[in-house]
């Protein structure tokens, strides 16, 4: 981390985890733990648990996220969500381009562009996810997939609009797998993304971009992977549904 020239930040996808009820709890139980990170604090909440996310974490350092977002804002989308809806309920935050939403339900590169540029367009701050399949890294392609997803994801958006992105990589052969890039494959990764954002953006602007690691970061491997000098900070899966887990993970990233 460089933290004279870009914020860390610390983020728990919680993925389809946790009713309103225990929603309310986990926050509460985390609040007191985080109060005096050195780096941004934010939960990336289920839909239904935004309300519930909102209101436990108001007055305090943790940030609310959604985890996903319609490119339109509004229209005959059944089951989906606008970034207005989203920024009108006062959330902040708002996970772009996750690996599962690729994997599962069909995101592509265009519509992670097309999602990300109505997001910033309604005032949210986007943590906007890029990585590569086990095959796609034993065939010796990283750098170049995850430098055009990143080139395509940022089609259109503005230097102004960048400082309120977060690019987060993930490999995906690390989540959920209990598999994780080493701290060294962590960093080479996040370095090419910045080296992308320079050669779009220019050298200086690409310093102050804040890019995670978003594999299987854990208490255990948070010190080690978050010391590198391009890695900024956590997109965090597992680990951020446990408070003490969390708190462990946003205390590294405050040192």
């Amino acid at each position: 981390m460089n933290k004279q020239k870009r914020q860390a930040v610390i983020a728990g996808n919680w993925k389809m985890n946790k009713t309103p009820a225990e929603t309310t709890a986990l926050i509460n139980e985390i609040k007191p733990l985080v109060a005096n990170a050195d780096c941004g604090v934010v939960v990336c909440v289920p839909f239904v648990d935004l309300h519930a996310a909102l209101d436990a974490a108001k007055g305090s350092n943790v940030k609310v996220g959604a985890q996903n977002c319609h490119f339109e804002k509004s229209g005959a989308f059944t089951g989906e969500i606008s970034a207005d809806m989203l920024k009108e309920m006062g959330v902040e935050y708002v996970i772009i381009g996750h690996s599962e939403r690729r994997t599962y339900f069909g995101e592509t590169d265009v519509t992670v562009n097309k999602r990300t540029l109505a997001a910033l367009n309604s005032g949210l701050k986007v943590i906007l996810c890029v990585g590569e399949y086990l095959e796609q890294r034993e065939q010796g392609v990283t750098a170049e997939l995850v430098s055009m997803q990143t080139k395509i994801a940022l089609m259109g958006v503005t230097a102004e609009q960048l400082k309120n992105v977060i690019i987060a990589y993930e490999p995906v052969w690390a989540i959920g797998t209990g598999k994780t890039a080493t701290a060294e494959q962590a960093n080479e990764v996040n370095a090419v993304i910045r080296a992308t954002v320079a050669e779009l953006y220019g050298a200086d602007v690409a310093e102050t971009v804040t890019v995670q690691y978003g594999g299987s970061m854990k208490a255990s491997n948070a010190d080690e992977l978050l010391a590198q000098p391009d890695v900024d900070g956590g997109l965090i899966g597992g680990a951020s549904l446990v408070a003490e887990d969390f708190a462990a993970i946003v205390k590294a990233a405050s040192k």
